[in-house]
């Protein structure tokens, strides 16, 4: 056992939920927001704003046409899985060798291939890193092994992890449509927290596929969370502040509320709060990318990812058209009440004394 332990010590291989849960969640997360949520994005720029080299198809493969938004989303496969094996800190042979694997994989997990990429990636990765250079023709053994195993397994296990990623999201999704109230609050709240923490809701989002009504409330969650510390911790922080959390991520938070978990009090609230106003009084959906559910304001994905959805919606007949009352919505959802009610909420924390001048200071 300790030979064993020298040797995955050697070979850089650790068994933990950070390295799995944190690492490499958060990776692909990047690695779907490079190709799907890119290419979803120019698409609808395209689209939108008649931009010809946007719409034009510029390859095509077998009888289908693909636009550079297009060729982007089809990449999301290998991107995923080579961004985990980055988080893995794999060589690069493994690390090459992942692209085919990850195409492998999303294609055989179907609507659930995120998930399916995360769980075959890390064990494909793994593999290589534990016979890297250690034959002399280490060219050949590594990029093999990792193929082997990375598409073997896939073909075994991917199917089933898809589907059962999809049927959980679709229950979500079902039970959101059936009682927007509560499922609103859950699920905004689930998933705003979820962002905060050094976990990627974007990833756990795209895994279950969640979109629909469910999407709506979770990109309602984020908002709340990114929006909320914002505005709350503007008299710490200010504009780069504003920025650096309305823009980029709560997550620069964690610090702080480590130090005092009181702090996440009100942008939790409010998410409970704009959580069910979005699913039961504005009806707001996420039909775009189920990425975007988990984004929220970051780089105004979420709201992108929601009026991206309006528009494939009207395409395809769903819906007759984007209307006065989405975009009061989306606004207030998304920008206004996350911002307006943890301030508010924030009030009588900081007069009792749960929340104090510089706890929300970010550091330099």
């Amino acid at each position: 056992m300790r030979r064993f332990k020298a040797f995955l010590k050697r070979k850089n291989i650790e068994f933990s939920a950070k390295r799995y849960g944190v690492d490499a969640l958060g990776a692909m997360a990047q690695g779907l927001f490079c190709t799907l949520l890119v290419g979803t994005i120019l698409n609808t720029i395209g689209t939108q704003f008649h931009v010809g080299f946007l719409t034009a198809s510029v390859v095509t493969v077998g009888e289908t046409g693909y636009t550079i938004g297009g060729l982007a989303s089809a990449m999301v496969g290998p991107a995923m899985a080579i961004a985990i094996g980055y988080a893995l800190q794999a060589p690069p042979l493994v690390l090459f060798s992942l692209a085919p694997v990850g195409y492998a994989t999303n294609i055989l997990g179907g609507a659930g291939g995120p998930l399916a990429v995360l769980v075959i990636a890390i064990i494909a990765a793994e593999c290589g890193k534990a016979v890297s250079k250690e034959t002399k023709v280490d060219i050949l053994v590594t990029p093999i092994v990792t193929v082997l195993v990375g598409i073997g397994v896939a073909y075994l296990i991917a199917p089933p992890i898809g589907k059962a990623a999809s049927a959980v999201g679709k229950l979500i999704m079902w039970a959101t449509e059936l009682q927007p109230f509560f499922m609103g609050i859950l699920v905004s709240v689930i998933v705003g927290v979820a962002l905060t923490l050094p976990i990627s809701s974007a990833a756990i989002c795209a895994a279950l596929g969640l979109t629909g009504l469910a999407g709506g409330a979770a990109v309602a969650g984020c908002c709340a969370q990114m929006v909320g510390f914002a505005i709350m911790s503007f008299r710490e922080n200010k504009w780069g502040g504003l920025v650096s959390q309305g823009l980029g991520t709560s997550m620069l938070q964690m610090g702080n509320i480590v130090r005092n978990p009181r702090i996440w009090i009100p942008p939790t609230v409010a998410s409970a709060i704009t959580g069910p106003i979005a699913t039961c009084i504005f009806k707001m959906k996420m039909n775009g990318t189920p990425v975007s559910s988990g984004m929220g304001t970051c780089g105004v994905v979420g709201p992108i990812g929601v009026y991206t959805g309006w528009v494939n919606d009207v395409a395809e007949g769903a819906k007759a058209a984007i209307t006065g009352m989405d975009w009061i919505g989306l606004v207030l959802i998304c920008f206004i009440l996350p911002g307006v009610l943890t301030w508010l909420i924030s009030l009588p924390c900081r007069k009792a004394g749960w929340i104090k001048e510089g706890d929300l200071k970010l550091e330099d």
